[in-house]
């Protein structure tokens, strides 16, 4: 059983503006919160660093690449399997024929870049994710920006004060339905 110190809360500022929740980046920032404790949410695509969030590094381009060579090697093995288990000389041509072969390798390679970048995808989207995460509908029906901060045990009161000190029109999450302050 994880420890009361080393629990993590959600706590979820709103914001009006992307400049205040700019400013609620960099005030969290500035007293230890890292940038994996920190998520935006919007209803709407803001292009990336507009609330000073620094660039994820994916690696992405790496599934395409092994579904490629995966897809490669199978079909490979389906058409030297095929052609060796059924040996049919015709008209003294060799067994193996790169030809006809090609068609097969073709999709073969396409199917496993394919797949591998569907599971890529969502890899790299960290999905499915985890259920306690911090939403409020006020960010699809009021077009309100969320700050998410995952604060462990003293840093919650901290993280909601530096909420509300950047301009956060409300703060919800870690107890705050307890506290009635909704």
């Amino acid at each position: 059983m994880a420890s009361e110190a080393t629990r993590r809360t959600a706590v979820l500022g709103l914001f009006r503006s992307a400049e205040a929740t700019a400013d609620g980046v960099d005030a969290l920032r500035a007293v230890g919160f890292r940038d994996r404790d920190l998520d935006v949410l919007t209803d709407s695509p803001f292009p990336e660093g507009a609330f000073g969030e620094r660039p994820v590094h994916h690696r992405l381009y790496v599934f395409p690449l092994m579904g490629a060579a995966c897809g490669f090697a199978v079909g490979v093995l389906i058409t030297v399997g095929t052609q060796m288990s059924f040996p049919l000389v015709t008209g003294g041509k060799p067994i193996l024929s790169i030809p006809p072969m090609i068609n097969v390798l073709y999709e073969g390679t396409m199917l496993g870049a394919l797949i591998f970048t569907v599971l890529g995808v969502i890899f790299e989207s960290r999905l499915p994710r985890r259920l306690d995460r911090g939403y409020d509908p006020r960010i699809l029906r009021d077009g309100l920006i969320g700050l998410e901060v995952k604060a462990a045990g003293d840093q919650v009161d901290v993280a909601r004060g530096l909420l509300r000190q950047a301009g956060a029109v409300d703060v919800v999450g870690a107890g705050t339905e307890a506290r009635g302050e909704r």
